[in-house]
């Protein structure tokens, strides 16, 4: 059974862009074929929601490999894409105790349908838990308004001089 939703995706103003490529690249350190976030669109903070997407593209590096001649975009990288959202929300919303937000895991994982080339993945994220050391949070993400995936993340506070 589909969640319910924490926002709707027909609400979403895709011209307000809160954070491009450049401001998400001065939070999370995702480079080159691992940024898996365009924008965030939308944060909430009084009910701790925030919304980006992704534009998937033909010329990403997974689209030769990944089903050839039909290519899917990897289910792995819909995670990731989520937790790069996840990331700079705890990281422009909060103090944590690290340089930037880990990916510590993942419950409650579905996918739901299959998101193709030219498909826009629309991410929506909704602060369950915070404390210094971790997040969890539930995501959601959508193509038009089709759910295709849902689950929660958790992330946990990293320091790049602690090894």
């Amino acid at each position: 059974m589909p969640p319910e939703l924490h926002y709707d995706p027909a609400n979403i103003d895709f011209g307000n862009i809160v954070a491009d490529r450049e401001a998400i690249r001065k939070v999370n350190p995702q480079r080159f074929e691992m940024e898996q976030l365009d924008a965030v669109v939308l944060i909430d903070t009084p009910n701790k929601i925030i919304v980006g997407y992704k534009d998937v593209r033909y010329d990403e590096f997974w689209v030769r490999g990944h089903l050839p001649g039909f290519p899917l975009l990897p289910g792995v990288l819909m995670c990731e894409a989520s937790a790069q959202l996840c990331s700079y929300h705890s990281m422009t919303q909060h103090q944590l105790a690290g340089d930037f937000l880990g990916f510590g895991g993942m419950e409650n994982v579905r996918f739901r349908s299959p998101v193709k080339p030219g498909d826009r993945l629309i991410l929506i994220a909704k602060q369950l838990k915070f404390n210094r050391r971790q997040t969890i949070y539930s995501v959601q993400a959508f193509v038009k308004d089709r759910l295709v995936f849902n689950g929660d993340i958790i992330g946990v506070a990293l320091k790049r001089n602690e090894g």
